[in-house]
């Protein structure tokens, strides 16, 4: 078997990374030609990747840089402007690095309370989002969104970034026998942004093959067609670009001749279907959903305690769902283990804001999604450490010093991928809905 920098855009993150040239040297097309290129590696058996029915898939952000990872991006979502150190970091977890190998870790100004130095990771390394997907695969998550701003779709340093880890998520996804799809996240366009959205699309279609390169056995399909995401439709927060702009984005991913043809998930607030609250009071939003396939509605901050989550099952999810199935619409509900972003927002009052309890309080939510009669699970978020909804490897000897950082409360750091992974087989039927987490032997 291969080794995992043998292939093609593999090879070409770990030359870049090697020091083989500078991102912000290169034209757009030198960059485009560099990062965007069809699968040519192996494909593992593992989940079935022609349905979502039974399946729990991760957002998976993948927005992490460091210097020297060849992004030209330095501490990306880490630090502060150029500086990640003490007192200047964005993050509120801290990633267990001991299973990182060397060429993996990168070393920061913290330290552990051994004195010991705190190293993180950069998603611009394919070895290292290929152990992620691994986890995902030890553990029984069957794969991921992969996060895609629009924002960072233009330029030359942004794309180039987005594009290697995009390939990277693919790697890992047909190693692993994982599923992944692309998820654009609209937060942030300008009035009219959705076009380089579009533009966008037709360089994944054209370039990497995605959704239509017979190789790349791991991109996930549903009801016979491949899955693209759309997230950030509706919303009240004073986004710039229309929900009439999000309809026709919609409407090209579905019925353009030659870069549509896909199953539209769609992205709302939690109050889509009454357009109240953190929905836009616009009817053009059900028309959104209605050209649309499967709806997901955001769910995270929304509520605070365990015992919240029956409510919103009942009151939300089984709502919507009726709603949805009355119109052949299928229904992809969010959880989410906790949330803490004292350090990205600089509010100390904000640490660890809806606490984890040992996981009741994301088990409490599949307990409640799976009573809705939820079919799959979208599991906020695989990798956010930023806002302390991250499901994957965190450590409990977290760095000491002025930034403060939330742990896993002495439980073992797989803890909540193996959590998920439970989560998936109550879905599915497989366990019993009790109250009490499983019994982890």
């Amino acid at each position: 078997m291969k080794k995992y920098l043998v292939f093609s855009v593999a090879a070409l993150g770990a030359a870049v990374i090697a020091g083989a040239g500078r991102v912000a040297a290169m034209t757009r097309q030198e960059m485009i030609d560099r990062s965007m290129t069809r699968y040519d590696g192996p494909t593992a058996k593992g989940v079935d990747p022609t349905t979502m029915d039974g399946k729990v898939m991760c957002g998976y952000q993948g927005w992490f840089a460091c210097p020297g990872d060849g992004s030209d991006w330095g501490w990306h979502h880490w630090g502060r402007g150029s500086a990640f150190e003490p007192g200047r970091c964005t993050v509120d977890f801290w990633p267990d690095m001991s299973e990182y190998e060397a060429d993996e870790k990168f070393a920061t100004a913290f330290r552990h309370a051994d004195g010991s130095t705190a190293h993180v990771f950069s998603p611009m390394n394919p070895k290292t989002v290929v152990r992620h997907f691994k986890w995902m695969a030890d553990y029984g998550i069957d794969g991921a969104f992969v996060q895609r701003f629009a924002v960072e779709t233009t330029g030359v340093s942004a794309p180039y970034h987005r594009n290697i880890v995009l390939a990277n998520c693919r790697e890992g996804a047909n190693r692993h026998g994982r599923a992944y799809a692309v998820m654009y996240d609209l937060s942030g366009l300008r009035a009219g942004g959705t076009a380089q959205v579009i533009e966008d699309w037709k360089l994944l279609v054209d370039k990497m093959g995605i959704g239509r390169d017979a190789k790349d056995a791991a991109y996930l399909h549903h009801k016979g067609k491949p899955v693209v995401a759309v997230w950030g439709i509706g919303f009240s927060d004073g986004r710039a670009y229309t929900v009439e702009e999000c309809l026709r984005l919609v409407e090209f991913l579905k019925d353009d001749p030659v870069y549509g043809g896909f199953t539209v998930m769609v992205g709302v607030p939690t109050y889509w279907r009454s357009l109240q609250r953190d929905c836009v009071n616009d009817p053009m939003v059900h028309e959104v959903v209605q050209k649309a396939d499967i709806v997901s509605p955001w769910m995270v901050g929304r509520f605070g305690r365990p015992e919240d989550a029956a409510r919103i099952g009942r009151d939300v999810w089984a709502k919507d769902a009726a709603w949805c199935a009355l119109r052949g619409k299928d229904y992809l509900p969010v959880v989410w283990p906790g949330f803490s972003w004292s350090n990205l927002q600089r509010r100390p009052a904000d640490f660890d804001q809806i606490p984890r309890l040992g996981g009741r309080f994301l088990w409490a939510q599949y307990l409640a999604a799976k009573e809705a009669g939820a079919r799959m699970i979208y599991q906020a978020m695989f990798d956010e450490v930023d806002e302390g909804t991250a499901i994957f490897k965190c450590t409990n000897d977290v760095p000491v010093g002025e930034s403060r950082f939330v742990t896993y409360e002495g439980l073992p750091s797989d803890h909540y991928l193996w959590l998920t992974g439970q989560g998936g087989r109550l879905i599915r039927g497989e366990i019993k809905a009790t109250d009490a987490l499983p019994e982890r032997k």
